[in-house]
């Protein structure tokens, strides 16, 4: 009848599922559920045992939230944003601290003078933006365009190769890309242009439907010289790089078409999303020396990996010319093309959403937020004739008490699941102590034994107050007792000691009210 015996005792100090013995796996909970209530001549004659699961389920999420010990923790060292992304099971936090050099605690405050509401963007006149979620969509924004350092904020493009007279510029609203054209091997029998990209990143939340909408000209083909140029706009979740190194997605360093390990510029693969039927790549081809506008629907949502806690795209427009006849100089600085340049020309590109709170540009941090983060907290301000902290000229008189602290101050932004930390936080290591609902993962699905009978009673408790025909002083009955093994639960599980008690009242000379 005994639950150990030699080998598994071995296996224990062996293996590494230490302390496991006071926990109880809640199916074993559920078995034992069904033993002891469920059968014929028992308080349940007849259930399901999904239906006990279900219950079991519930009654554990219930006791994990104010009875159950609280044991998950997680570490991390703020940076410089100041923020800390929820753990996917947080429900609720019990405690966040600083930790210091010797590894001791020192607690955090919430604070409630501040917050990061959503931020609308307006425009000169104040009405609101629904612009959509690119920055700059119509190249009014000439100083907004520079070659690609990072895809964070405005339009960025591709470096220039040879022949210099290649160029990528805004003009007159429109983003312009200027081909010359380049022999880049002897092998190459048809010369043709580099090829170039301009792109932006975006932040597209939970979006479902992105749909992209862009009006280009491409080149003609002009005799002699060179034939007609080719515009592609999409939709990517890689990242385009000047190099090949590890930080970008795809290689795009090295514009040549004919080398495809060159350039990734010219692969259909490098727009890994796809159009509302599934395999559409997510791009458009124009090709079109009148003014064309195409549009397309690509699907996002979760198909669009999350980054830092964002899901993120990019906006990639790709420029050529293709059968280039005549060749300007490819190795001069001062190279022209006297008149018989190429030009692809993009009127205007901009990536909306059918529902109208997509549409509705954010400013990625509000203006409160903004300032607090870059403020000194009045908290650790020595200034005692601060304005925002003593308004008695000097005097410490009207002091708040939560404010009456030096660790430092958090707020909790539940719309984007992060916390916000006070400037002096900055680069510390933090504990987040927080309570979980104790369903994440199957390993974390148990009861302590302080805790079954709790268990047995609320699963009781709640199959015999929702069951037909049950006679209501037996549901009264169980409520009682519900209440009770878990107001047994709790006294068990606090682990009060006298001694420890007893050893923190020898330090104090008085007792101190409450």
């Amino acid at each position: 009848m005994g639950l150990l015996d030699g080998e598994d005792v071995k296996d224990y100090y062996e293996g590494g599922d230490h302390g496991n013995y006071q926990f109880t796996s809640l199916d074993d909970v559920v078995s034992q559920f069904q033993i002891a209530y469920v059968g014929e001549d028992k308080l349940i004659s007849k259930i399901r045992r999904a239906d006990i699961s279900f219950h079991a389920q519930r009654a554990m999420q219930e006791l994990s939230f104010d009875t159950f010990k609280s044991t998950k923790a997680q570490e991390i060292k703020v940076p410089p944003s100041l923020t800390m992304i929820l753990p996917l099971d947080y429900v609720n936090y019990t405690k966040i601290s600083t930790v210091d050099a010797s590894g001791i605690k020192h607690p955090l405050y919430p604070t409630n003078i501040t917050s990061n509401p959503a931020s609308p963007k307006q425009l000169e006149d104040g009405s609101y933006d629904f612009s959509g979620f690119l920055v700059n969509p119509d190249f009014d924004e000439f100083n907004n365009l520079g070659l690609n350092k990072s895809l964070d904020g405005n339009w960025v493009h591709s470096n220039f190769w040879k022949p210099r007279i290649d160029k990528i510029f805004i003009e007159e609203n429109s983003l312009k890309f200027r081909h010359g054209s380049r022999t880049f091997t002897s092998t190459i029998t048809t010369p043709t242009s580099s090829v170039y990209y301009t792109a932006q990143r975006i932040e597209i939340g939970a979006t479902e439907i992105l749909e992209l909408e862009a009006s280009v000209e491409v080149a003609e083909a002009l005799a002699l010289f060179h034939g007609k140029g080719t515009v592609r706009i999409g939709i990517s979740t890689l990242k385009p790089g000047v190099s090949n190194i590890e930080k970008f997605e795809f290689n795009a360093g090295r514009q040549n078409p004919i080398d495809p390990v060159q350039c990734k510029l010219v692969d259909d693969d490098i727009f890994d999303l796809t159009q509302l039927d599934g395999v559409t790549p997510s791009f458009i081809d124009f090709n079109d020396t009148l003014t064309t506008t195409k549009t397309m629907s690509v699907i996002g949502g979760k198909k669009i990996p999350l980054r830092d806690g964002k899901r993120r795209a990019y906006i990639i427009i790709i420029s050529r010319i293709n059968n280039y006849l005549q060749l300007s100089p490819a190795d001069s600085d001062q190279a022209t093309l006297d008149g018989n340049e190429a030009f692809n020309i993009i009127n205007s590109v901009n990536v909306v959403s059918e529902t109208q709170g997509d549409n509705f540009r954010l400013n990625s941090e509000s203006q409160a937020w903004k300032n607090y983060k870059a403020s000194k907290p009045s908290e650790n301000n020595n200034n005692y004739d601060d304005d925002n902290y003593w308004p008695m000229n000097g005097s410490r008189y009207g002091l708040d008490p939560q404010q009456a602290q030096a660790n430092g101050s958090f707020y909790i932004d539940d719309r984007l699941g992060k916390i916000n930390f006070s400037s002096n936080i900055s680069g510390k290591t933090v504990i987040l102590d927080y309570i979980s609902d104790s369903l994440g993962t199957d390993d974390e699905m148990q009861v302590h034994k302080f805790a079954e009978e709790a268990m047995y009673k609320c699963i009781a408790y709640a199959i015999l107050s929702t069951r037909a025909n049950t006679q209501e002083y037996i549901v009264q009955r169980f409520k009682k007792e519900r209440f009770a093994a878990i107001r047994t639960a709790k006294l068990r599980l606090s682990n009060i000691k006298i001694g420890e008690i007893t050893q923190i009242l020898r330090g104090k000379s008085k007792q101190i009210k409450h």
